[in-house]
């Protein structure tokens, strides 16, 4: 006993002696400053405990996690990018039934990969789940510099082409697009999609300063340009013509070249529409069909009238039937631009005349307004001449299919003896002026220079096994529109 109660006054004389030394003060508890300061030298002492190391340590699994989320991302992108679907959605957020396509193709993903759908989107960390826009954008990038990079490795020092045309986008904005045409490397003609610019105004210099920019950046120079081709048609202001000027001082090869079928084009539905009867039955022809497929309702109830009419034709066998034939189509505009959309629509008139006039039929007595059932009404008895114009055009339907694919000279011989074969004088068609007017607007749109270049670029033709191959044009577009391309030796062998 005695034993016991010295021990407890030697702790309490410890605890006495503990209290009031200024050292154990100093120390205090396990939480102190002293034995925090003690803990962080321990540490220092040991490299192990560094902070590098302890980096270093770090389990390989969340970087695994990090590259297969990212990964995925990347997959999605690509995809998209190949398909030119759009990103993003109108509602991204996670209780929205369509998030947009970017993060419903990670979803889709995920629903077939387990491994995927345990790191992405709501079980990503919020920190890195590689589905901003920012993130899309940067990824989008990437991609196009390496598809860029492709096409200059695939170009070699070959020689080049431009093509360019501008638009504006959704927002208003100027786009310029800039568009590479080459012979690769292994000699097949190339025509690549290279940038899209944005350009703050159309003006011919400030085209030019974006072209070469573009260009600069991937170490190709304007000396190597051996071609220009812009379209002209909707940009008569001059910038174009400026923009060919320009690089024709920096490089005296870069000629100019403006779509040949589209100027082609241009001159035929400009001179047809000096005619008064081709323009006025076009200018029908077009008032019928806007008319007839004004709305959805309009444009349903023609296919379906349409497809009656197929089916009553073939129970009386007047139709053939097979795989692909007696298809519903619809009506189709006319475009300036397009040479066989004339023919088209044409064709697809005829086709559906009776159920166009059915449909007309009905507008007028059963049309919603006054309005509609008066437009119907004067569309119809115009019938008459819509009729006599059909006949015309339905007797030359056969020769319209035979020259379509046909080269120009079939096509004048064909029209010869079609105008003899129904007794039309070809002056009826066109006169003194309309052929003078037909010049004007040829010469105005095919220089002497660039149809020179056509003429002879067409020896090198590989079509029908080169069957236009002529060895003097090719030895004189060598000599006259390339002349410092070739050495005179060089020249000389052509012929060899």
């Amino acid at each position: 006993m005695k034993h016991l109660l010295l021990m407890g006054f030697k702790i309490e004389s410890m605890l006495v002696v503990k209290k009031t030394c200024p050292f154990a003060q100093h120390k205090g508890s396990h939480g102190s400053s002293h034995n925090d300061a003690m803990l962080k030298w321990s540490n220092l002492k040991d490299p192990s405990k560094h902070i590098d190391k302890r980096l270093n340590a770090q389990s390989l699994q969340p970087i695994l996690e990090n590259r297969l989320r990212l990964k995925t991302s990347i997959v999605a992108t690509k995809w998209l990018a190949k398909q030119a679907y759009a990103f993003r959605g109108h509602d991204e957020s996670v209780n929205s039934l369509n998030r947009g396509n970017f993060i419903e193709s990670i979803k889709l993903l995920a629903t077939m990969n387990e491994e995927i759908n345990k790191v992405v989107l709501e079980n990503a960390p919020k920190n890195a789940q590689y589905i901003a826009p920012k993130i899309q954008k940067e990824l989008l990038n990437i991609i196009a510099n390496k598809v860029r990079h492709k096409i200059r490795e695939e170009m070699c020092d070959a020689k080049f082409c431009i093509i360019v045309d501008e638009a504006l986008d959704e927002s208003n904005k100027e786009q310029m697009a800039i568009i590479l045409r080459y012979v690769d490397c292994d000699g097949f003609i190339q025509e690549r999609f290279f940038e899209i610019v944005n350009v703050d105004e159309t003006k011919a210099l400030t085209l030019k300063n974006e072209i070469c920019n573009v260009l600069a950046q991937y170490n190709l120079l304007v000396e190597n340009l051996r071609g220009q081709g812009y379209d002209g048609a909707s940009n008569m202001a001059g910038e174009w013509n400026g923009l060919q000027s320009l690089f024709l001082n920096d490089c005296l090869y870069a000629y100019y070249v403006h779509y040949f079928a589209h100027r082609l084009q241009l001159v035929l539905v400009a001179v047809s529409k000096e005619v008064h009867e081709v323009w006025l039955f076009f200018s029908k022809l077009s008032s019928i069909i806007n008319f007839a497929s004004a709305s959805f309702k309009r444009y349903s109830e023609l296919k379906s009238t349409r497809e009656k009419e197929i089916i009553d034709l073939i129970a009386l066998e007047e139709l053939e039937t097979g795989t692909g034939a007696n298809q519903v189509r619809t009506l189709q505009k006319a475009g300036d631009t397009r040479w066989s959309s004339h023919f088209t629509s044409v064709s697809r008139f005829i086709e559906m005349f009776g159920a166009t006039l059915e449909v007309l039929g009905k507008m007028i007595n059963d049309g919603s307004s006054r309005d509609m059932r008066g437009e119907a009404k004067t569309l119809q008895t115009k019938s008459l001449d819509i009729l006599n114009a059909l006949n015309y055009v339905s007797s030359t339907k056969r020769l319209l299919q035979e020259f379509q694919d046909s080269g120009w000279d079939d096509f004048i011989t064909s029209v010869v003896s079609f105008c003899e074969k129904y007794d039309i004088t070809m002056l009826d068609m066109s006169d003194c002026y309309m052929e003078d007017f037909q010049l004007m607007e040829l010469n105005s749109r095919f220089s002497e220079q660039t149809v020179e270049l056509l003429t002879l670029s067409s020896a090198l033709d590989p079509v029908d096994g080169f069957k236009s191959f002529d060895i003097d044009n090719i030895f004189s577009l060598a000599e006259k529109f390339y002349p410092h391309d070739f050495t005179p030796n060089e020249v000389l062998a052509l012929r060899n």
